[in-house]
């Protein structure tokens, strides 16, 4: 490890360690994609609430139906039919049929469901071509959910099955964990907005959009974003708005030039420092400090450093504080091309995943300089080069992380 620099997975720790999940609140169904669950959900009913057909047909008693075929079929009378949302009126006797449709509820009676496809009918009665078992084409009431069981636990992000699970529950206000609010605050003197025609000097701010960005999709509700000049006074002001937030991140003016403002704002401001500086490239200038329970990041101005950055301790911090475990499993991958680095610091190389013939394969993206944004483009994952080791060559394996958490990774 560098001098004075902490290994990105002592970072990780220190900010883990800091974030505690905030507290829960009840959410509209309709508005619970993407929240975490706050407590454990237990089902109060059974799903399916009771057993019903899974196919069009009729609803018949197996023991009717010995020996049924094409060649000799079985011949039943039809008393009555069930559809779905409308039980059947009459009860299912020796010798009888109700016609069915699919998610009906079974008749009282019957044991089983006969496919309309092994059926010709006639005025008041039914042909069975084929003998069925008891249970045949039958959804019992509970075979999903049984009432008791605890089919969502708390921590469990609400995706599509989630929701619908929920919804099958009659659960509609869910328990979540309260989104954290975050601030976003990008220093500099030659950011601009991208609005803005340039003169010599001057960079359009791309960190607000992509920091923003990141931030929604790790959970985070974003507050306040705002950019400063390299001016101490202002600094300090911005600084002490972007702390009204449960996580304030801040791209830029983490060194010790005459220009740089923000460490020495935050000292001013009380926050306390837990760390500053990662054996990391890009990414090496990166702080983090507390002020009670928000959770302060100094993120490098380096476009890239800030995304990957963000990525490997912001995100982590949003999910602890939804209450979510982090996803970020590394995956083992072949690399495509050589990769020349020195012992010292991790890299994190921007990669595109594929699947090969003998398992995932990591092809870097292009040059991977801390200002090339368009690195980010096309990449699903960071290839973690840890800092000990040298130069890599191609077809060596190495340890990737995704990029998008849930998202999978698309050959």
């Amino acid at each position: 490890m560098a001098s004075g620099l902490i290994e990105i997975e002592q970072a990780q720790r220190e900010v883990l360690a800091a974030a505690r999940p905030l507290e829960a609140e009840p959410v509209d169904l309709k508005s619970a994609w993407g929240r975490v669950l706050a407590r454990d959900i237990e089902a109060s009913e059974q799903v399916p609430p009771f057993d019903n057909s899974a196919m069009d047909g009729f609803a018949v008693r197996a023991e009717d139906l010995p020996g049924a075929s094409e060649k000799s079929p079985v011949r039943l009378s039809v008393v009555g039919e069930a559809r779905a949302g409308h039980p059947a009126s009459s009860s299912l006797r020796t010798g009888q049929a109700i016609a069915i449709s699919t998610g009906a509820m079974l008749p009282a009676g019957a044991d089983s469901v006969v496919m309309v496809e092994r059926t010709r009918s006639e005025s008041g009665y039914v042909e069975v071509f084929a003998a069925t078992l008891s249970g045949q084409n039958v959804r019992y009431a509970g075979q999903d959910i049984a009432a008791g069981s605890v089919p969502l636990a708390r921590g469990a992000t609400l995706g599509a099955a989630e929701l619908g699970v929920l919804a099958s529950l009659g659960c509609d206000a869910p328990p979540c964990t309260r989104r954290a609010s975050v601030t976003i605050l990008t220093t500099g003197d030659e950011l601009v907005d991208p609005s803005t025609p340039l003169r010599p000097g001057l960079v359009r701010n791309s960190n607000l959009h992509t920091i923003a960005a990141l931030t929604r999709d790790a959970g985070g509700e974003l507050l306040r974003t705002d950019t400063v000049g390299d001016d101490r006074a202002a600094t300090k002001r911005a600084i002490g708005q972007a702390l009204q937030a449960d996580v304030a991140v801040i791209c830029g003016g983490m060194s010790v030039g005459a220009h740089d403002h923000v460490r020495a704002g935050l000292a001013e401001l009380g926050v306390h420092e837990r760390f500053f500086g990662v054996a990391l490239k890009p990414g090496k200038p990166t702080w983090f400090g507390t002020l009670g329970n928000t959770l302060v990041f100094g993120l490098p101005g380096n476009p890239v450093s800030a995304m990957v950055t963000f990525i490997l301790f912001v995100r982590p911090a949003l999910r602890a504080l939804s209450g979510a475990a982090e996803h970020t499993p590394l995956i083992t991958a072949t690399l495509l091309s050589d990769y020349e680095k020195a012992p010292g610091r991790a890299h994190a190389v921007r990669c595109r995943l594929t699947a090969g013939a003998n398992g995932w394969e990591a092809r870097p993206t292009g040059e991977q300089g801390s200002h090339i944004l368009t690195s980010m483009l096309g990449a699903n994952a960071l290839a973690i080069i840890p800092s000990a080791s040298g130069s890599v060559a191609a077809g060596e394996t190495v340890e990737a992380m995704l990029l998008s958490e849930g998202r999978g990774v698309t050959p």
